[in-house]
């Protein structure tokens, strides 16, 4: 399928029918700033990723900059919409980032100079952020007398209420170094390392069990804020026991008893985790 707004690369693993994915954001003459077309078109690419088994997902974009937010000519559009129509608009890009959020596999977001607005929604929802060292960020919606409501599910899971707080108010600039404090990415980098960086790191996920990996992101949505009760605790020994006796964890095992490396099965391409991910999606606009 051809795009206008994006780039999307499905490489085949050597040897395996698995693939990893990397959408490319590819709007660099405008920052790769967020609009109706491009939204539209991501959805359409998840609608193609997931039609293959896929053990990686690499978000990332061309240019100078990740993504500015939310482009002049789209909010100059919802600046004339009904309250009913702003709630349909905010709902596509809410869906898409929910998503990313959801998607079984692993995903990386990989960032460059500015990520604004709504680029803090899709590097919240990745699993691992990595970000080059002049990189900056920032939650610019108050200034234009908005708000961040659309990402705010995932941007305060990241950061925490405390500095949500402070970030959703000030909408001052966030420095790499600072986003590192904050855990709104995991690893800073020199620019021209950001794709070795990626590289080595999507090398040692590729190495893990792609079904564990699956269950692992369930996992922590289903214990996270969650009291440390029997229920709980029961919830964790099921985990575990269907995964110690499933075809994956019985050959992990084998294979490290066996002093060899695992033959990982290839997923399917509609193999979901024991429990559908808990929905997190945003009510209203722009990022």
């Amino acid at each position: 399928m051809n795009y206008k707004n994006l780039i999307l690369d499905i490489e085949t693993l050597s040897g395996q029918s698995s693939k990893i994915a990397t959408l490319c954001l590819n709007r660099p003459e405008t920052g790769n700033a967020l609009n109706e077309a491009l939204i539209a078109e991501m959805h359409q690419a998840f609608d193609q990723i997931e039609q293959t088994p896929t053990r990686l997902l690499i978000l990332k974009a061309n240019g100078k900059h990740f993504c500015t937010g939310a482009d002049l000519n789209w909010m100059k559009q919802s600046k004339a919409l009904s309250k009913e129509e702003n709630h349909q608009d905010a709902r596509q890009l809410a869906g898409l980032i929910q998503r990313l959020d959801q998607f079984p596999a692993p995903t990386i977001a990989v960032i460059q100079g500015a990520a604004f607005g709504g680029a803090l929604g899709l590097i919240s929802a990745c699993d691992i952020a990595i970000a080059s060292k002049s990189a900056k960020f920032c939650l610019s919606e108050v200034k234009l007398g908005l708000i961040p409501a659309v990402i705010s599910p995932y941007v305060v899971r990241a950061i925490g209420a405390r500095q949500a707080r402070r970030y959703f108010l000030s909408a001052e600039t966030i420095s790499s170094k600072q986003a590192l404090r904050l855990n709104l990415i995991h690893e800073r980098c020199k620019e021209q390392d950001l794709s070795s960086t990626v590289e080595t790191l999507c090398h040692q996920i590729l190495q893990n069990a792609p079904v564990a990996m699956a269950e692992a992101k369930q996992l922590i949505d289903d214990v996270s804020n969650q009291p440390i009760d029997e229920n709980l605790i029961d919830l964790t020994c099921d985990r575990i026991a269907s995964i110690r006796t499933s075809p994956e964890g019985q050959e992990g095992l084998s294979a490290f008893l066996e002093k060899r490396t695992p033959g990982w099965r290839e997923p399917s391409a509609d193999k979901k985790p024991s429990a559908n991910r808990k929905p997190s999606t945003g009510e209203q606009h722009h990022d």
